[in-house]
């Protein structure tokens, strides 16, 4: 290593510390870009880690997607305490920036959309909003083209013997995924006899924790919003609470959730 690479250098600290541009003159404008500065790149990393597990996963080589998965479940835990650091705004502290916003919101963040996207979340509309937003459109539109994590580790099942219905292993990638009971009877079985697929096992609970977390960090958005601007409409033109509440009710991993009922 050269012995100009210094911590700073290597961290590119000069461009990461300089990067934030308070509008305002508010004191606690700093808080909010960096809360949001900071949740970026955690979900840069979570994307990284995603893009890899499903490799893995497709190849039916789970031992390190787990790792990856987990980073990702860690992660989102980083994400999910950055609401408890932005819930010290008070409703005054957010009044004297918002005004500042414009129709800036996190409703348009690439990366927080396509990591719904790779799980399996996904709407055309969402493309469109990131049209003037880099590439992120195409990346995007690319991405609903192509298998989602939750569908890898179905088509896996059926890979390893179980009976999955033939259209949810053809589905078009571009719709919505909708709960199937082939589907569910395998993680039925897999669930009731564990030791048989125990690596199958373990992918369950992995995704389970993703699904859990990102319910959480979905939480915390809601209980922050609400504690800072009750029940005012979004930046971004989004109804607020009322439309956070809505999105708590989507689930990724559907029959990862109702197994539980059947078993």
């Amino acid at each position: 290593m050269s012995d100009t690479v210094n911590y700073t250098s290597y961290l590119d600290l000069g461009k990461i510390l300089d990067s934030q541009h308070p509008a305002s003159g508010a004191h606690d404008e700093m808080l909010f870009i960096i809360v949001h500065q900071s949740g970026e790149l955690w979900l840069k990393l979570c994307l990284h880690e995603l893009t890899l597990a499903r490799e893995h996963i497709e190849a039916d080589d789970l031992r390190p997607a787990f790792k990856m998965l987990s980073r990702v479940a860690r992660a989102q835990e980083q994400l999910i305490q950055s609401w408890d650091v932005l819930s010290t705004m008070t409703p005054h502290d957010y009044s004297t920036i918002r005004p500042h916003l414009g129709s800036s919101s996190g409703f348009q963040s690439p990366q927080y959309r396509m990591m719904e996207f790779m799980l399996g979340a996904r709407d055309a509309k969402h493309i469109r909003l990131h049209e003037k937003t880099g590439d992120w459109s195409q990346r995007l539109e690319r991405e609903t083209t192509r298998a989602s994590i939750y569908d890898a580790a179905i088509r896996l099942l059926a890979k390893r013997g179980f009976a999955i219905d033939a259209g949810v292993l053809e589905r078009d990638p571009t719709k919505a995924y909708v709960l199937n009971h082939s589907v569910e009877a395998a993680w039925a079985e897999i669930y009731r006899n564990p030791g048989e697929h125990w690596d199958l096992y373990e992918l369950a609970e992995k995704l389970v924790d993703l699904e859990y977390h990102f319910q959480r960090w979905r939480f915390g958005h809601l209980k922050t919003v609400e504690r800072i601007i009750g029940f005012k409409r979004g930046t971004g033109g989004t109804p607020g609470v009322p439309y956070l509440e809505g999105v708590l009710k989507q689930a990724f991993f559907p029959e990862l959730l109702s197994v539980r009922t059947a078993i």
